[in-house]
């Protein structure tokens, strides 16, 4: 196995034609990643991957807060859910907004100095808690949480550990001087909406996000997610929604025995009821059950995908509406 995939085999980047092409030139211009492996293993979905980068992009990198505030939320989720990858690119992203001592604290999983960013660290990793933000901003702090506990599962299930070539991202100077190239990028001012035009599906806006950029992807991507559900039979798939939704959305209580499926037996509900609960919990074996012909790297990505949903639904439903003002 070389480079970051695990499991699938993105086409080359320099390929890509249509809307995929658009997302990785908007990528380029809007995340400062030309070829971020976050979103080329979603491309065998061109509805996904579209809606996947509106949610991150009108969340996470546009609109009015702070994109330190945010990168530490997104950072929250990532240690939260275990996904090393996510966290070390959070610290180089925070090394670009020019917040150092705060992006090495992350990395080492430790406490900001600032209260406000700890008490947005501490909703990160658990958003049962009160909304340490004011009701106006909901939409870019909930939907830029919610954007990673969905790619943070599309990272765990089918990427490797290293963000970059030999875990160079574990060195301090090496997240530094990445960060530092990307600072420019991460500084602008980006205009809202500019995704919603490259998407491939449409869904319902939730409550949180009503009327905003940022639900309209979020409807989106649900309803792209949803469609690999197609993939198990009506039985497999009540399966997975039944023990999501007996989780309770906060807790990372790993899956055994009688709670998960048979490899052998329901190979496709075990991947997807992994992917939603404890997605660090792949191995190969899993895959290989599964993954045979007729299925394909779009069939994975999009089995992976509704797994992952379940789970963001559920968190979704744990969030409360109280709020409390920032100091």
């Amino acid at each position: 196995m070389t480079g970051p995939f695990r499991y699938t085999s993105p086409a080359p980047v320099r390929s890509a034609t249509g809307v995929v092409a658009d997302v990785y030139a908007q990528m380029a211009t809007d995340f400062g990643i030309e070829r971020a492996p976050t979103f080329v293993v979603l491309s065998a979905s061109p509805p996904l991957l579209t809606s996947a980068w509106a949610l991150l992009r009108e969340s996470l990198l546009a609109g009015q807060v702070s994109r330190t505030d945010k990168e530490v939320v997104a950072a929250g989720v990532s240690l939260a859910n275990r996904c090393p990858f996510c966290v070390d690119a959070h610290s180089m992203l925070l090394h670009a907004t020019g917040d150092h001592r705060l992006a090495e604290t992350i990395a080492g999983d430790g406490q900001p100095a600032d209260p406000a960013h700890r008490r947005l660290l501490a909703w990160g990793k658990d958003m049962s808690t009160a909304q340490p933000f004011p009701r106006a901003t909901a939409p870019e702090h909930i939907g830029t949480a919610l954007a990673f506990h969905f790619i943070n599962r599309i990272v765990s299930c089918l990427l490797t550990e290293n963000l970059l070539p030999c875990g160079l991202q574990k060195l301090r100077a090496v997240r530094s001087a990445a960060g530092r190239t990307m600072a420019r990028t991460v500084r602008r001012e980006l205009v809202p909406g500019l995704s919603l035009p490259l998407l491939e599906t449409e869904g319902e806006a939730p409550a949180w996000a009503a009327g905003t950029a940022v639900g309209t992807a979020f409807g989106a991507l649900r309803t792209a997610a949803e469609l690999g559900a197609g993939l198990l039979s009506e039985q497999d798939a009540a399966l997975v929604r039944a023990s999501v939704a007996a989780w309770d959305g906060v807790t990372p209580l790993p899956l055994h025995g009688a709670d998960l499926p048979d490899r052998a037996e329901r190979p496709g509900a075990r991947l997807a009821l992994l992917a939603a609960r404890a997605p660090y919990r792949i191995t190969d074996e899993d895959v290989a059950a599964w993954l045979a012909p007729p299925f394909t790297d779009h069939c994975l990505v999009h089995l992976i995908g509704f797994g992952a949903i379940c789970a963001v639904g559920r968190v979704e439903v744990t969030l409360t509406l109280e709020t409390k003002e920032r100091a």
